[in-house]
């Protein structure tokens, strides 16, 4: 009876220290910030937002990981041109946007250069007003409330690459939100990414 014990006790004393160094080597966390393109289709010009945004993942294991990321798209000027053809207005549409999105990311590995796809879904919610910066963001907050929210799901994928524990990541999808139908939209993040 001795000996089973024994012989366990040694192997977790061995077995152990491998286990945490294959932990310390797989980075549970990820944080990110990112520029956000936004290309809202439904409007006649088409309207090109862009804007700020973060993110934050969870590593399920080394292939998959739960994400919730927000953005904020600043407000868009665009010319308007009459019918005669040569006289226009600089034109500032006032409207806001605010994605909201959850879901997994499937990505190859934990090497240095990933690619991944990812399915996420969520709210986008449209305010319009003439406030100024800071004001418009805490009402775009308000209008997730208030029921200007919509559902919306994003499938994207892309790449990202890392030095250490500091990486960037390039992504690009299609937001749908549903109003009187899908609506599709392309959208591109880009920025900085930090494990631990």
């Amino acid at each position: 009876m001795k000996h089973p014990v024994l012989i366990a006790t040694l192997f977790a004393c061995f077995a152990t220290p491998q286990f945490l160094a294959a932990q310390s080597t797989l980075s549970h966390v990820e944080i990110g910030v990112f520029a956000d393109y936004f290309r809202l289709d439904r409007t006649n010009p088409t309207l090109n937002f862009v804007g700020v945004g973060g993110r934050v993942g969870f590593n399920l294991n080394s292939y998959v990981q739960l994400e919730a990321e927000m953005a904020y798209d600043f407000d868009r000027n665009y010319t308007s041109v009459y019918s005669n053809g040569i006289t226009t207005d600089f034109v500032t549409s006032q409207t806001h946007i605010l994605h909201g999105l959850f879901g997994p990311k499937f990505q190859t590995g934990s090497g240095p250069v990933r690619f991944f796809v990812t399915a996420k879904a969520g709210l986008i919610s449209f305010s319009t007003n003439n406030q100024n910066v800071p004001a418009g963001f805490v009402n775009s907050l308000g209008a997730v409330g208030d029921g200007n929210a919509k559902f919306a799901v994003y499938p994207g994928g892309g790449l990202e690459g890392f030095w250490g524990p500091i990486g960037l990541r390039l992504e690009a999808g299609d937001d749908i939100y549903f109003d009187n139908g899908a609506q599709n939209n392309l959208r591109v993040t880009f920025g900085p990414t930090f494990r631990f």
